[in-house]
């Protein structure tokens, strides 16, 4: 089983190589939550001590799950962080997903490789439950 500390060093590890040129802002918390069907993440601005949350699907503890989806989860939620989205502050767009914008970021920062196979994957994944 996978822990929140292995999903704080994935995070760390995606935003050195990757990030970089994000500031960090908030403090930002990692977990896993509950275990759900079609939400693989969340981010959320929490307000009473102006942190940011990162809510990873509960079912990616389990080791059968890639850690290919994890990471894309991961960067899925950096890019919402990038563009503005969990903070009170200014966004970059006004809705998250309009146009492709984060498939068009993570390849930005050649995590392409990433949204390939989260697209193969998800696939077989939607079948199995």
């Amino acid at each position: 089983m996978r822990t929140n500390l292995y999903l704080s060093k994935r995070l760390d590890s995606i935003w050195e190589n990757r990030f970089f040129d994000v500031p960090r802002k908030n403090k930002i918390d990692i977990r896993f939550g509950r275990a759900a069907n079609y939400r693989f993440g969340s981010i959320r601005y929490c307000y009473n001590d102006r942190s940011v949350r990162i809510t990873i699907n509960g079912r990616f503890q389990d080791e059968k799950y890639p850690d290919d989806i994890i990471d894309h989860t991961i960067s899925h939620e950096l890019c919402h962080y990038a563009h503005g989205f969990p903070t009170p502050g200014p966004r970059l767009s006004r809705y998250p997903h309009r146009g492709g914008i984060i498939d068009k970021e993570m390849t930005k920062r050649g995590l392409g490789h990433l949204i390939t196979f989260y697209k193969s994957w998800v696939k077989a994944y939607i079948k199995s439950i």
